[in-house]
């Protein structure tokens, strides 16, 4: 596959219908176009790769806007003053070939002050046939004078679940099978992002010899334990065997995993193991996800009333995920708590 072939662009919803996990914002969205009452500024705020941008698009098209008559600017590179001034007169002329200019600004956010206070001035008082559709990641940068002349809608990162489903029908797509274990991989690994997933899914595709994706195969591609060494771990932190255990972390270290994501996966099999315990009725629900050999490690740890791998634990690994971006040594957090958890000092 080539980047003109990148999955995330190619499997891009172009339509409200085909939008995913954004209902509250879809619902609002077709509500006022069927009332004909088409808002002049939106701002779409969220996490990266939640669908703003695409969004937008959608709705430009809905409200009959033709491609020449929208217009994409990227605040982060087109951040100044005289790039604002630009835009602020092209509004007043009328579109092309349809009953609206749509402008899409991209990263808002990243606009100098003297730019913002110049499209203030323009959301204030825009000419009818024009729509801004504001998209942004980091909605508290900027002024409550920009947010109270739009209409704020609120991105959703997609769950799991979404996730799942969305790289398991493209892979399918694709001619291509993700087993239960690779997809909830990617998933995870995706921390909310379709694009990220559809990145992830893409990198799976062109790696494997077959038409068969494994958690163990997606695990190579985005620096994540194979099922084996979780296993040892766990294993390890239920024996409170701490040799052992630390050991496992300097081979992760020794393979250059990413330990945010080693870190993310023990906590979704030590929370497993927790429920299970607790709720017992959830058990197949919960393991769906995991692979054969380490689903059955959980049950196995599940069934033992006095596991250490509990409640207890999973505050420890809490702390380490949270203090791992501060940490100067990525490992050290997930050692402190392996240590704590097995009575060492």
């Amino acid at each position: 596959m080539t980047e003109s072939t990148a999955l995330y662009r190619k499997y891009r919803p172009d339509s409200f219908a085909a939008v995913r996990d954004q209902d509250h914002i879809v619902s609002v969205l077709e509500g006022a176009i069927k009332k004909g009452s088409i808002p002049h500024a939106l701002l779409f705020s969220g996490s990266r790769g939640t669908g703003k941008t695409t969004m937008a698009r959608i709705f430009a098209h809905a409200i009959g806007a033709k491609d020449i008559d929208i217009y994409e600017m990227d605040a982060a590179s087109n951040r100044g003053i005289d790039d604002i001034r630009e835009l602020r007169d092209a509004v007043h002329t009328a579109p092309y070939e349809s009953p609206f200019k749509v402008y899409i600004i991209d990263e808002v956010h990243m606009l100098t002050k003297e730019a913002f206070n110049a499209l203030l001035k323009t959301l204030e008082e825009p000419p009818s046939h024009v729509v801004f559709i504001l998209a942004t990641t980091e909605e508290e940068k900027l002024l409550d004078t920009i947010l109270s002349r739009c209409q704020v809608f609120r991105f959703r990162s997609p769950s799991r679940e979404v996730l799942v489903a969305t790289v398991t029908d493209v892979a399918k797509r694709e001619g291509f099978t993700l087993d239960t274990a690779a997809a909830d991989l990617i998933a995870i690994a995706a921390d909310g992002s379709f694009r990220d997933a559809l990145s992830i899914t893409q990198k799976v595709l062109l790696a494997s010899g077959d038409t068969v994706g494994t958690a163990d195969e997606v695990a190579i591609i985005i620096g994540a334990p194979k099922v084996t060494l979780m296993i040892n771990l766990l294993t390890a932190l239920h024996k409170k065997d701490a040799p052992t255990a630390l050991g496992v972390v300097r081979e992760a270290t020794a393979l250059h995993l990413e330990m945010k994501l080693f870190l993310r996966l023990l906590l979704e099999s030590v929370r497993a193991v927790m429920v299970i315990r607790n709720d017992a009725a959830s058990a197949d629900t919960i393991l769906a996800p995991f692979s054969g050999e380490l689903a059955t490690t959980l049950r196995g740890f599940a069934s033992e009333a006095t596991s250490p791998l509990n409640s207890h634990l999973l505050l420890k690994l809490l702390a380490a995920l949270d203090n791992g971006s501060r940490s100067p040594l990525p490992y050290l957090p997930l050692e402190v708590a392996v240590v704590e958890h097995c009575g060492g000092q």
